[in-house]
């Protein structure tokens, strides 16, 4: 079976209990679920809450898995799995609840054990109503741009 090598990007950030110990445990439950270990994983960088007060500063990394895909997999369907695999992880290490949004329909954020981001999936294009990769909102993040910029500058 013919396969394509595919690069995935996830950010990772916690802001609550022991927050070096639950990124470490969110990269290995995510080796298991993708089934390899990651590639390359970022400095783990100390920032401010993004959107939303709190005194709890987030602990935030970015890691990198190269994936062997079969040819012609359906990438749409490829990263809905991916998310899935990252919600549930959320949920098992003791996420709760579902995103929120004020009455003007922003996102309200939240303190949290863990959050896991799809950041890039390849040079994939996906917009869909669950699911927006490249993450949207990376740009203005630099809890995600600094540790993003480390793996891809080489400088692990």
């Amino acid at each position: 079976m013919l396969t394509d090598q595919i690069d995935l990007y996830l950010g990772l950030g916690s802001n609550s209990g022991d927050r070096k110990a639950s990124l470490h445990r969110a990269l290995e439950m995510l080796d298991s679920a993708l089934g390899t270990h990651y590639d390359a994983v970022s400095d783990f960088i100390e920032t401010e809450p993004w959107g939303f007060e709190s005194p709890d500063l987030f602990l935030n990394a970015v890691a990198r898995y190269v994936l062997d895909v079969p040819r012609g997999t359906d990438v749409s369907r490829l990263a809905h799995s991916i998310l899935d695999k990252c919600k549930a992880i959320e949920r098992e290490m003791g996420r709760t609840g579902s995103p929120e949004y004020d009455d003007s329909g922003h996102r309200i954020y939240r303190s949290r054990i863990i959050d896991i981001d799809i950041l890039l999936l390849g040079d994939f294009r996906i917009d869909e109503d669950d699911l927006k990769i490249p993450h949207p909102l990376m740009q203005e993040r630099d809890f995600v741009m600094i540790p993003l910029r480390q793996i891809l500058n080489g400088h692990i």
